[in-house]
Parts: C-alpha cells; structure tokens; sequence
C-alpha cells in the first residue's frame, strides 16, 4: 500500500478497481485547510489521462505490471507476433495495442511487452533503432548551414526528418521516444 503522500511518477496504482500511472503529481499546501496531492494519472488499459486530487493519508494498492522481453518476429495483418526469447512461446498483439510504437521495429528486434494480469497493454520499442533510408530527395551542397531537414522514408516505412546530407542508402539512428534523427550510424 502505498500513501498518497508518497506518490512519484511512474508508479502504478489500482484506484477503484482501475489500474492508473502517476504521469505527475504536486503536493498541495493551501493557506487555509489541509494539504493535498494534485495529480495526473493514465488509465494504463485504455490509455485515458485524469486529474485527481487526493488527501496525503490515502491509501492504494501498487499494481504489478509485468514488463518482459520479447523478440519481434513479424506482422500479420492487424496482428504484430511475438516470442519469449527463453520460452519460445509465440503472443500476438493487435495493431490497436501496439499504437504507433512499432513503427520505428524491424523483426528481430527485442522490444518489451507490458501486462497487467496477463492482458498486454502496451509495446516500448527500443529507445534507439538503427534503420537504412530506403526513399528521399538528393542534398546539395553548401545547405548545411541553415540546419533545414527533408523528409525520408526508412526500411519500415514510417517517415522522419532528416538533415539535407542524408541520402538514400544511409544508415540512421533514431530516437523512438520522439521518432526523430539522431545521428548516422
């Protein structure tokens, strides 16, 4: 049990049957009256975000929330397949779970899969992926110094912005939290 004085971010909760994560918090203390805690909480199954308030000696259970790595192997239709690297044992996860987070993943690649009492709710790709430029227009010379950026397509399809002196062929790091470049590879 954890208090709500005791809140941090990041810290899952079941508050009325419903499992939430602290996105961030505020401890109160008005002239006049008791102090309190100020939230923002997202309901971690349907993605919805609320604002609540709570006195510091409230009470709630943590939630345990599961975060297990597993390897991507392909996309099938609305499904992405999964499998345990240790067990072997083969999930799929539809595309309304998975949201935008695989657009940056390759098959191969190791990403973690979040549940809660089973049920998967959620896909954290790696924090950075290397992918190759597969579509974008040639860079001249000498536009460099204004740090413009042109879109390009990447091996996955998914669009980013880079520099003008990327060209089609180049190997790229991008940051998947933000889905922009971060350097070449």
């Amino acid at each position: 049990m954890v208090s709500a004085g005791d809140f941090r971010n990041g810290l899952t909760l079941e508050i009325e049957g419903t499992v939430y994560q602290i996105i961030e918090f505020q401890h109160v203390k008005p002239g006049k009256g008791a102090a309190f805690v100020r939230t923002k909480i997202k309901d971690i199954i349907n993605g919805g975000v609320v604002e609540k308030t709570f006195r510091p000696t409230e009470k709630f259970p943590t939630a345990r929330i599961d975060r297990k790595d597993m390897q991507y192997l392909y996309a099938d239709g609305d499904l992405y397949n999964f499998m345990d690297p240790e067990s072997y044992e083969q999930i799929s996860i539809g595309k309304d779970i998975a949201g935008d987070a695989m657009k940056f993943v390759k098959e191969n690649e190791v990403c973690k899969v979040n549940s809660y009492n089973g049920s998967v709710f959620a896909i954290e790709p790696p924090i950075s992926v290397e992918l190759e430029i597969t579509e974008t227009e040639p860079g001249f010379k000498g536009d460099t110094a204004t740090g413009a950026t042109k879109p390009a397509i990447v091996e996955t399809g998914a669009q980013v912005m880079v520099p003008l002196f990327v060209n089609q062929g180049d190997r790229i790091k991008i940051d998947t939290r933000t889905g922009e470049y971060s350097s070449r590879a």
